[in-house]
C-alpha cells in the first residue's frame, strides 16, 4: 500500500502547507479509496486494498479527468477544462511509469502472435488478455488503437 500511503501523506503535508488545489484533488482520490474499500468489504469481508487495486483507483481517477477535459473543451468551458487539467497533473504523479508506444507495440504483437493471429472479430477477447499484462502500465486508448491496427 505504498501508493495509498504516499497519497495520504502528501495530502496531510499539503493540508499543513495550505496548498488547497492539491488538498482538494487528493481528498477526492482518498474518497475513491474509501469507496473501493467499502465495496470490497461487502464482497470479501476485508477492506484492505492491494497495491494493484490502489493503482486501479488512481487510473480510474485519471481517466475521469481526461474525459472531463475533453467534454469541457467541446462545450467551450476552458476554465473548467483548466481546473480538470490541474487535477490530472496532480493525480498522474502517483501512477507507475507508463510504457512508451514502441514498448506497447512489442507487447501487443507478442500477445497477438501467442494467440495465433486472431481475426478482428475477437478484438474484445484479445484486448482483455493484453490489458492483463499492461494494466496500469499503459494508456488503454493507446493499446486499443495499436491492437485495432494489428487485427485488421
Amino acid at each position: 500500500m505504498e501508493t495509498q500511503g504516499k497519497i495520504v501523506g502528501d495530502y496531510e503535508q499539503s493540508l499543513k502547507a495550505k496548498n488547497m488545489a492539491v488538498v482538494e484533488t487528493l481528498r477526492l482520490v482518498i474518497a475513491a479509496f474509501k469507496n473501493k474499500e467499502i465495496e470490497k468489504r461487502g464482497k470479501t469481508g476485508t477492506g484492505e486494498l492491494t497495491e494493484e487495486e490502489v493503482i486501479e483507483v488512481v487510473t480510474r481517477e485519471v481517466k475521469k479527468r481526461r474525459e472531463a477535459i475533453e467534454l469541457y473543451e467541446k462545450g467551450g468551458r476552458a476554465d473548467l477544462a483548466e481546473k480538470e487539467l490541474a487535477e490530472l497533473k496532480i493525480i498522474e504523479i502517483y501512477l507507475p511509469p507508463q510504457m512508451g508506444e514502441e514498448e506497447i507495440k512489442d507487447v501487443v504483437k507478442k500477445k497477438v502472435d501467442e494467440l495465433g493471429n486472431p481475426p478482428a472479430s475477437d478484438f474484445g477477447k484479445v484486448m482483455g488478455v493484453v490489458m492483463k499484462d499492461l494494466k496500469g502500465k499503459a494508456d488503454a486508448q493507446l493499446v486499443t488503437n495499436i491492437l485495432k491496427g494489428l487485427l485488421k
